[in-house]
């Protein structure tokens, strides 16, 4: 569990780091605000973390509606034309002196 968690995170705050940074500011603004009873921080960091999440998750359906099919790009024939090489024998006579 603790190695995944950090690759988790490295992993999200590399594919969206803006909605990462957001979501984390937001539920750090709450956090504060819930324990130093500051109402107004709280309301605004709950705010936060939900505009983010609401976007992260309009992008998230948006992704979803466009398939894309991978474009398969062959750099080479599927067969050969040229045939194939003869198999090599190993002679077991012994080289001159």
């Amino acid at each position: 569990m603790n190695a995944v968690l950090p690759r988790f995170l490295k992993l999200t705050y590399r594919k969206e780091p803006l909605i990462s940074i957001l979501i984390t500011m937001g539920v750090m603004d709450a956090l504060i605000g819930g324990l130093n009873d500051s109402w107004s921080l709280f309301a605004f960091g709950l705010g936060t973390t939900g505009i983010a999440l609401a976007f992260k998750l309009w992008r998230f359906q948006q992704r979803r509606s466009l398939p894309e099919e991978p474009v398969v790009q062959h750099y080479l024939p599927s067969r050969s034309s040229s045939p194939p090489l003869p198999m090599l024998s190993v002679s077991k006579k012994k080289p001159p002196l």
